[in-house]
């Protein structure tokens, strides 16, 4: 399995309009035919010193192995492209972790 977790820091003072356009950017992500599950989130209302919180969204999918991941990516998915393409304008910072399974439960 290969796990592919994304952090968006999205700009100051966007519209809702600008937030409805990353939104549905994002979502037309897990449209991807080698992505097997994919969450959208926001930070939890967990408050401890070590939990990261300062993010806008999380984006996190999860491939059968690494040519699932590769599938997914820019230049071989039109799809990752276009969000890209009309979404990068609206981020300040993108964070990514990726990681593949040793152990799985399930």
């Amino acid at each position: 399995m290969f796990v592919h977790h994304v952090f968006f820091w999205l700009k100051e003072g966007l519209s809702e309009a600008d937030i409805q356009q990353f939104e549905n950017g994002v979502r037309s992500l897990l449209t991807i035919p080698s992505v097997k599950f994919g969450d959208i989130g926001k930070p939890a209302a967990t408050d401890r010193p070590i939990i990261e919180r300062s993010y806008s969204y999380s984006l996190l999918t999860v491939f059968d192995d690494f040519e699932g991941h590769e599938a997914y990516q820019v230049p071989q998915s039109d799809i990752h492209k276009k969000f890209v393409d009309e979404c990068q304008h609206l981020w300040d910072r993108v964070l990514i972790y990726d990681s593949e399974s040793e152990n799985t439960i399930g």
